[in-house]
């Protein structure tokens, strides 16, 4: 068959990246987590007091969405909320959320790991500024 489709490298990032996440969701389901909620976890943590509001905008992901996220981390012991001011509550990560990261952690690493060796040497030292200037650009 004819797929002039792999031609277009759009088509080609939405694909490769609907096949990335699909692998990494399966192997962080053990802990309880999607990519989602890993990504959030890893942002708290790297930036103690962080808004919702900020992480959603970081993510690109809508306030009404974010707001079901940190209830279910918050449910789970995984944050912690503390007001900042009259409107927003500043978030970290408790020790159980420490430990779930670190955890976590691995498995994205293993992920991460694991995509980049389907590509040559040469193909790495580009992969991360080529996927930047496309994606960072338009923001």
């Amino acid at each position: 068959m004819i797929d002039p489709l792999q031609e277009l490298p759009g088509y080609l990032l939405r694909r490769a990246s609907a096949a990335s996440l699909v692998d990494l969701n399966r192997r962080l389901e053990g802990l309880g987590l999607r990519h989602t909620d890993a990504a959030l976890l890893v942002l708290i943590d790297a930036n103690p007091g962080i808004t919702q509001s900020a992480l959603g905008k970081v993510l690109d992901i809508q306030r009404a969405n974010m707001a079901p996220i940190i209830a279910r981390l918050d449910a789970r012991g995984l944050v912690r909320r503390k007001p900042v001011d009259g409107r927003s509550e500043g978030l970290s990560l408790t020790g159980e959320g420490q430990a779930v990261l670190l955890k976590a952690r691995e498995v994205m690493d293993s992920h991460e790991a694991r995509l980049v060796a389907k590509i040559t040497p040469d193909m790495k030292s580009v992969l991360v500024p080529l996927l930047k200037a496309l994606w960072l650009r338009e923001h």
